[in-house]
């Protein structure tokens, strides 16, 4: 096995002839499989985790209220720039293009609705929130031509790409593309915690400075929860705080979701890689840990600027090991999360759980087209008349795991507002008008059609065949 400076200087060679790539992005990769080879400790220190005080981790009711007046509520908002991390394709829910180009409600995409929402601030306020989207090179072409539709909105709308880094190949280190994979499956897009230098590559964030913004707010783009708060920038703003991680109190859905923890006197993220495995059931249980990151993330553009021409941002590496045609490769990669560390007068805000409504799945599209939730100016707003916090459980077969599919199936969506959980297996069909309430089992046996019919209501079921109905 070749010394690891070796191989490093291998690779050198080797990524200095891909010329599909710039050379901020060769130097970018380089860097990363640097650090990767010299086996930086990624581990923590259990017995230096502490938990972080209000201090660090402020309750969101104990914000101060946004200013009344409209004029001081405009100067905000003109120091905001919203970006999206858009550069996941929907081939987990079985769609071809960029994810957030599902329709979610009422034939509306989720960028639809990021649109609408700062069309209305933008109108409300009389400010220029611009909104920036970060695509991969899988999602770059699809996105470019989806955003002519709003070329006549109000907003100003910038896109720019995230790296483009070779896959590893495992055996030897060289990168795939350098092997004749020259093809998308040779390349991956870095993780998001590469935001920051290819916000700064690409040029948008000295234009964005020189406009006199100051803070961004990055969020996932399927996270319906991620809107514009502006009692979460007044305190920024106020308390010169650089960063800012949204997290939220954990349920058992989220025990694998990154913490914040204090540790050397700093805030960081503890994510559950960097977990002992003798720690890993205490990182789970939501007694110790009892919040977790939202990935709504605020950060000052000067410290994203003064700390990426610095390297400075060294993010926690996630291998991820894939395969492709057989050879396995690797992909480094870094999570936005883990940056929080890098910045001065960092801190988490706890808000609350609305601020976190991710579509990750067609049993997540099945809550938010449902009356659970009702659109307001580009806003998905939980319906009052559901008393109980949490949102009902849905477990949905592989029939559903298709956006098409799971369509198809539902004449119209249940109502769900009194239903706990709900379970679905094999070949059923819903009918029109239906209502589940408490906790409902519908499973077909195999090689039978069930159909439910219109106006059903199911309450506390357990449904096996057309008898039980």
């Amino acid at each position: 096995m070749a010394t690891d400076t070796a191989k490093i200087s291998q690779l050198k060679s080797a990524v200095a002839n891909l010329n599909q790539i710039s050379e901020s992005e060769k130097t970018g990769f380089v860097n990363l499989v640097s650090r990767y080879l010299s086996g930086e400790a990624q581990q923590v220190e259990w017995s230096k985790i502490q938990t972080p005080t209000d201090e660090v981790v402020v309750p969101y009711d104990t914000l101060a209220p946004t200013p009344e007046d409209p004029e001081e509520t405009k100067k905000l908002l003109d120091k905001l720039v919203v970006l999206k991390l858009n550069g996941g394709l929907g081939t987990t829910m079985g769609c071809t293009g960029p994810k957030s180009v599902i329709e979610v409600r009422n034939g509306l995409t989720f960028l639809d609705l990021i649109v609408i929402q700062i069309e209305n601030l933008n109108k409300k306020y009389g400010c220029s929130v611009p909104l920036l989207l970060m695509n991969s090179f899988n999602t770059h072409d699809d996105t470019q031509k989806i955003v002519e539709k709003y070329s006549n909105s109000n907003i100003e709308i910038h896109t720019f790409n995230q790296s483009q880094y070779p896959r590893l190949v495992v055996d030897d280190f060289v990168p795939l593309p350098s092997k004749g994979h020259t093809d998308k499956d040779g390349w991956y897009p870095p993780g998001h915690g590469d935001v920051f230098p290819s916000l700064k590559n690409s040029g948008k964030l000295d234009a964005l400075l020189s406009k006199g913004k100051e803070y961004v707010f990055v969020a996932n783009s399927d996270n319906l929860g991620a809107v514009v708060d502006l009692k979460i920038l007044n305190h920024l703003i106020r308390n010169k705080n650089e960063y800012c991680m949204e997290v939220t109190p954990k349920t058992l859905a989220d025990v694998k979701g990154g913490t914040l923890i204090s540790y050397d006197g700093k805030v960081q993220l503890l994510e559950i890689a960097q977990v002992p495995d003798q720690h890993v059931n205490e990182f789970k249980s939501i007694e110790k840990f009892k919040i977790f990151n939202t990935n709504n993330l605020w950060v000052n553009l000067k410290a994203i600027k003064r700390l990426v021409e610095a390297d400075a941002l060294e993010m926690e590496i996630i291998p991820n090991p894939k395969e492709v045609d057989g050879v396995k490769v690797l992909q480094l990669e870094t999570a936005a999360g883990a940056a929080i560390k890098f910045f001065d007068h960092a801190i988490g805000i706890n808000v609350p759980r609305s601020r976190f409504l991710p579509v990750k799945a067609t049993s997540d599209l099945l809550l938010v087209q449902s009356d659970l939730y009702t659109l307001v100016d580009g806003f998905v707003i939980r319906n009052p008349a559901r008393t109980i916090p949490a949102n009902p459980s849905i477990d949905l077969g592989p029939e559903y795991k298709k956006v098409a599919n799971f369509l198809s199936r539902f004449k119209s969506i249940p109502s769900i507002i009194e239903l706990d959980s709900l379970k679905v297996v094999g070949d059923v069909w819903f009918g029109a008008g239906i209502t589940l309430k408490g906790k409902v089992s519908i499973v077909a046996k195999s090689g039978v059609k069930l159909e439910i019919p219109d106006g059903a209501i199911l309450q506390n079921k357990e449904i096996n065949g057309p008898e039980d109905l």
